[in-house]
């Protein structure tokens, strides 16, 4: 490509396409709102680089030259779209929105809490299409690339800096057990804790190499007894329904089983005491309306769901 053409300024191309229409040069600086000389300018500049021949000069204004009318119609049929487009965005409108809105979240989060995402983004987007998946080891490229629009996280996560990140709720955690457990109706402090079975939940891109649950353990003198590590929890439900087994959660794990409930948990570092959830997209995207209007939605959503009582 031309290299003069590769660094064209589209304002140049609005200009020659106001003079065409004019055929005045005033006229095209007062429809442009500029003055007389930036018109001058530009016309020098556009001579540059399509050559001499673009207008003729008359009496009482300037005549376009065939090549200069072509080149109004093609500046014409490149900044339509380019319009439409600025319009499209600047005028954001999430009822008539309808393209595709993907959504990365992590697997636990999403068990919990994607009955009620899909709920609150069908009805704040109801002509859009969606993608809720889980939180997979390729989804922080897919979000880099710009193939996913936000993320729900877990903010032990750490996300590069191309990634706007900012906590949306915390969540309180408990111990999650059979109702009338024989052991921990009777209490829940470390003796009592240290020799029974544990449920682990995996949490994608967290503790999958490393474990706070074993490390708690082992900072007081134990073995953590982990009998079942899972994604899924019908599994961990199931699991802990039928053994003695207990699972350092949140009460919204209780809250989807009548058998279960929840016990305080013994002293353990405030790191161990909730659960901190992010949400986040890419920080070039930070002005975009249909982002901002994510981050407001989810939020919204969150402040809204009260956690299920211990």
């Amino acid at each position: 490509m031309n290299r003069q053409l590769a660094d064209l300024d589209l304002n140049l191309m609005k200009l020659l396409k106001a003079v065409v229409e004019t055929k005045n040069t005033h006229q095209a600086a007062e429809v442009l709102g500029i003055s007389q000389t930036s018109v001058s300018r530009g016309l020098a500049k556009l001579r540059e680089t399509f050559g001499d021949q673009l207008f003729l000069r008359k009496a009482h204004g300037v005549e376009p030259s065939e090549l200069a009318e072509k080149l109004a119609q093609a500046a014409d049929e490149m900044l339509t779209p380019i319009n439409k487009v600025m319009e499209s965005y600047n005028n954001f409108d999430p009822l008539l929105f309808t393209g595709k809105v993907s959504i990365s979240v992590n697997t636990y989060l999403l068990e919990i809490f994607g009955e009620r995402l899909i709920q609150t983004l069908s009805r704040a987007l109801p002509k859009a299409t969606f993608e809720l998946d889980y939180w997979q080891a390729h989804s922080l490229a897919d979000m880099l690339n710009g193939q996913i629009d936000y993320c729900i996280q877990i903010s032990n996560f750490t996300f590069p800096q191309d990634i706007y990140s900012h906590g949306i709720k915390s969540i309180k955690s408990n111990l999650v057990a059979r109702k009338n457990h024989p052991i921990l109706s009777q209490g829940s402090d470390w003796e009592t804790l240290k020799d029974l079975p544990l449920v682990q939940l995996y949490l994608t891109g967290v503790n999958y190499n490393k474990s706070e649950l074993h490390d708690l353990y082992k900072s007081k003198g134990y073995e953590a007894n982990v009998i079942l590590k899972t994604h899924s929890l019908k599994a961990a439900l199931s699991t802990l329904k039928s053994a003695d087994a207990v699972c350092y959660a949140s009460s919204y794990i209780s809250d989807l089983d009548d058998e279960l409930t929840t016990y305080p948990l013994p002293i353990v570092p405030d790191s161990a005491m909730k659960l901190n959830i992010v949400g986040g997209y890419l920080q070039m995207r930070r002005g975009y309306p249909l982002h901002q209007f994510l981050h407001q939605t989810l939020q919204k959503l969150f402040d809204g769901t009260e956690q299920p009582q211990s």
